[in-house]
């Protein structure tokens, strides 16, 4: 049933009642025989007054339907607040002191991401003899059935193509260069395509430059602004927090983690502290300073600690170096004082954050609305109707995370498929053990945090109880019961 702000009373009568969502009490005007209101659960209440012809009842309606959740006593508040209080002090001492200065220095190697680009066109493609741009001028020989014999043989006898490109920015804007695509090449170029080039200063002129990815600035920018009308359109004022908490968590990364890392700090430590920074950020900013979010902020940094716990603990134990691929290969190779295996215990640590705070949010707002709805509801009743709506969020979340590392590693997946190694051989390799660790811890955390946040929640509205200086309204009688308070204490 809709529920109004205020309820009119009703037309002047005699012996009137009046009926409304909250405390009503029936008084008739000359004041005699007035029979006290009584309130009920949910902010329903009825007022009846009895007396002269020209008595009548009244009574306030409140809404219910909508806002935050009411909030919490007074010493609940504080007990709350002495813990966050010292915990939000200590990550901003942690900013402070971990704050980086500039990333050291080093002298490029041409490797990977670490090369110098320029964007660039490619103004005109042409087809030709793959044998006439052979260099050799020969015709490769060789086993065909091996794969690196049937793709020399077929870029021989194919078409190949001559792409000219014309860089566009840097020094040497305006120069072209011809680059040769062969048949089997994954990608091949287009006239008017934009593309990436690297350019190598030592080589020589006419191979300084080469084609090394496509220029994505467009279809990436358009997808962005797509996601950000819908979190608008959808979550209006909220969806605009979310968006601004975004990119606050994007700036802590790239202004704090990333170079505080680079910087030689700890990657454990920074990741904690650019992780808390992040998580009070984003969920204060999205969700408001209530009692409600410092709840789901407790249990979040309660299933972060044991994430941290337990990802050191089998990160040593399997002794895995988090040095597994060419990136880490190179990032270890320019700055040999980082250690890997606490980069790779950040990055769980990291990872795991988004996830926890859909978790901690959905189940202290799931008990709270359970409390909204029957406040005469113990902890313990509370904490088992919560707990079967966190069972369901478990089986959901933990099947979405394991299927996210399951996608980024399908590539690799794949590989071992080909090469038909036994499960117990794919699963001992370091690829794919450091993936079995992130994804299990992340889990094991994801998964505490229903209870941990459930039974904070739950024992935190439980306890409340109306502060020394909330009065009851005239004529009223105490209510035999907590949910017997109509109207809702103000936010």
């Amino acid at each position: 049933m809709e529920q109004y702000p205020y309820q009119p009373p009703e037309p002047h009568r005699r012996g009137g009642s009046g009926q409304g969502f909250g405390h009503g009490g029936g008084t008739p005007e000359g004041g005699r025989d007035a029979d006290p209101g009584h309130g009920r659960d949910q902010g329903q209440g009825q007022g009846q007054g009895q007396g002269p012809s020209d008595g009548h009842g009244h009574a306030h309606g409140h809404s219910h339907g909508h806002g935050p959740a009411a909030p919490v006593s007074k010493h609940l508040r504080k007990v709350i607040a002495a813990v966050l209080v010292p915990f939000t002090a200590a990550v901003l001492v942690g900013l402070m002191v971990l704050w980086p200065g500039e990333a050291p220095s080093h002298k490029r190697t041409g490797v990977g991401f670490d090369r110098q680009t320029q964007q660039a066109t490619v103004t005109q493609v042409v087809e030709v003899s793959c044998k006439s741009v052979n260099a050799s001028g020969d015709t490769p020989t060789g086993d065909t059935s091996t794969a690196e014999g049937s793709s020399a043989q077929q870029q021989a006898q194919g078409s190949c193509k001559k792409a000219t490109i014309r860089v566009d920015t840097g020094k040497d804007k305006g120069r072209t260069f011809t680059e040769i695509v062969q048949p089997d090449q994954s990608r091949q170029l287009h006239q008017g395509e934009k593309v990436v080039v690297a350019y190598e200063p030592s080589a020589p002129k006419e191979l300084q430059y080469a084609v090394t990815d496509v220029n994505r600035k467009f279809p990436m920018t358009l997808l962005a602004g797509i996601f950000a009308v819908a979190v608008v359109v959808v979550g209006r004022l909220r969806g605009v927090m979310a968006l601004v908490a975004l990119a606050v968590s994007f700036l802590v990364l790239t202004l704090f983690i990333l170079p505080a890392i680079l910087e030689g700090s700890n990657p454990l430590v920074v990741a904690v502290v650019g992780s808390s920074a992040i998580m009070l950020i984003a969920l204060y900013m999205c969700h408001g300073l209530s009692a409600r979010t410092s709840v789901a902020v407790l249990g979040t940094l309660i299933s972060l600690s044991l994430i941290g716990v337990l990802g050191s603990l089998f990160i040593g134990w399997a002794a895995l170096t988090g040095n597994t691929d060419d990136n880490t290969g190179l990032i270890h190779g320019l700055y040999p004082s980082i250690d890997m295996s606490g980069l790779l215990l950040a990055g769980v640590i990291i990872g795991s954050l988004g996830v926890l705070d859909d978790v901690t949010v959905t189940q202290t707002s799931a008990v709270w609305e359970l409390h909204e709805a029957n406040p005469t509801m113990g902890w313990r009743g509370l904490y088992r109707a919560a707990i079967r709506i966190g069972r369901d969020h478990i089986a959901s979340v933990v099947n979405t995370l394991v299927l996210a590392y399951a996608g980024a590693a399908l590539p690799l997946l794949l590989l071992f498929s080909i090469a038909q190694s036994s499960v117990g051989t794919v699963a001992n390799s370091e690829l794919v053990a450091e993936e079995i660790v992130r994804t299990l811890v992340g889990s094991i955390g994801l998964v505490a945090s229903v209870p941990v946040t459930t039974a904070l929640a739950a024992l935190v509205v439980s306890a409340d109880r109306p502060g020394p200086d909330t009065t009851a309204p005239a004529g009223a009688q105490p209510a035999p019961a907590r949910g017997g308070r109509g109207r809702r204490r103000k936010r």
